[in-house]
């Protein structure tokens, strides 16, 4: 039995959308018949996410909605209900359609027979290598239902540690829009307006006030050029960025900023480190740990490093060893790694070094908020006091300027 999406027609001629389960397409057309609906179309659920474009809008599970699927899912196996069972009570109290789908096609496979895991693996853009590998370790173990409380809770540790970074972000970029905004809405509205009144004005304005009247006469003759510029460079952009080896020359750039390379390589550090204790706790060996870790780094010339370092262990290499030669890692979580492997305890030294590394970016973070939102505020204002000053100079001097 597999599922299937389905468009269809009600008796009223509105067109309705939903997923079925059934043998076939000619099964699931059946039912809407019996239903008294007119089926327009039907597919068997398929991922789409791997398609590859410039601008993505189909993607897989969003991370809020993998974080409740992950957690209700963990409810109901620790109750001890069969797996297909909770899968279909998960889809049934899912809102999103999207999600909907992709959980009954998860479950028409573990209904085929396969195990949670090799379901999971028909959808890599809702669930990574991560969550399969993870799933796999606890099907192993028969420790499913601890397993995936843990992964709940990665699930959800990194949904909180993502939306921080993106308010951390989108302040200051807020703050730049409106300032540049408000720059451009001056010299296009007010400047012009005023230079009416100069002009009358046989005498020489002050530097200031020319260099003014310059950059609106070029912001109003250009600025739909200057437009369409930036609009194609964010473009071109984008479309680089899908190149591999511009993506990992702006990323070894990223990690050379002052302040921004280290929140990169914390923010980098921290879910590497909290991925090898999820996994290592689950079961999975520190070889496997560390390729599948390497996944979840979004900086290429730190993944790259991780792959190193995983030859070497795969070599013989201690972990601690192997990726303190790459000059990547702070060396308090190199420390806690050496000194969980000595011990034996190494899951419980990772989880205590990916605690430590979040809480790092998080004071980060808030230094970065705390020195840009004014840095921003500042340049704003300093923007508009030389506009005020370049419009105001020529008014003071105004009664020179008539004689």
């Amino acid at each position: 039995m597999a599922a299937f999406e389905y468009t269809a027609l009600d008796a009223r001629g509105r067109e309705k959308r939903g997923v079925l389960e059934g043998d076939a397409p000619r099964a699931i057309r059946a039912q809407l018949r019996q239903q008294g609906m007119t089926p327009l179309d039907v597919r068997e659920v398929a991922d789409r996410s791997g398609k590859r474009r410039l601008f993505q809008f189909e993607r897989g599970m969003r991370v809020t909605e993998l974080s409740l699927f992950t957690r209700q899912l963990a409810t109901l196996a620790h109750a001890g209900m069969p797996m297909e069972e909770a899968l279909k009570a998960v889809a049934e109290q899912t809102d999103n359609a999207r999600s909907q789908r992709i959980i009954i096609g998860v479950r028409s496979q573990v209904v085929e027979g396969q195990t949670l895991a090799a379901a999971l693996e028909k959808f890599p853009g809702s669930f990574d290598e991560l969550f399969r590998a993870t799933v796999a370790a606890g099907e192993q173990s028969g420790r499913l239902d601890e397993v995936l409380e843990g992964l709940a809770d990665y699930v959800e540790d990194q949904q909180a540690m993502r939306q921080k970074i993106m308010g951390a972000l989108l302040y200051p970029a807020f703050l730049s829009v409106v300032a540049i905004g408000i720059v451009i809405a001056l010299l296009a509205t007010v400047v012009p307006d005023l230079v009416k009144v100069f002009e009358s004005i046989d005498a020489e304005l002050p530097a200031l006030t020319q260099i003014l009247i310059a950059m609106s006469d070029f912001v109003r003759a250009w600025g739909w050029l200057m437009g369409i510029g930036v609009a194609a460079l964010v473009v071109a952009f984008l479309w680089a960025m899908r190149r591999h080896s511009f993506k990992r020359r702006f990323h070894a750039q990223v990690l050379r900023l002052p302040l921004i390379g280290r929140f990169a390589r914390g923010v980098n550090t921290a879910r590497f480190t909290r991925t090898l204790s999820i996994l290592t706790r689950s079961g999975v060996t520190a070889l496997d740990a560390m390729t599948i870790g390497a996944e979840v780094v979004s900086n290429i010339p730190m993944r790259e490093a991780i792959n190193r370092a995983a030859r070497k262990i795969r070599e013989g290499e201690a972990i601690h060893r192997a990726l303190g030669a790459e000059r990547f890692f702070p060396p308090i979580t190199l420390h806690m790694i050496a000194n969980g492997e000595l011990s034996g305890e190494l899951e419980t030294m990772l989880a205590r070094a990916a605690d430590h590394q979040e809480r790092e970016v998080e004071t980060l973070r808030q230094g970065v908020m705390g020195i840009l939102g004014p840095a921003v505020i500042l340049l704003m204002g300093g923007l508009v006091l030389m506009i005020v000053l370049a419009i105001l100079l020529p008014v003071f001097d105004l009664n020179q300027l008539v004689q």
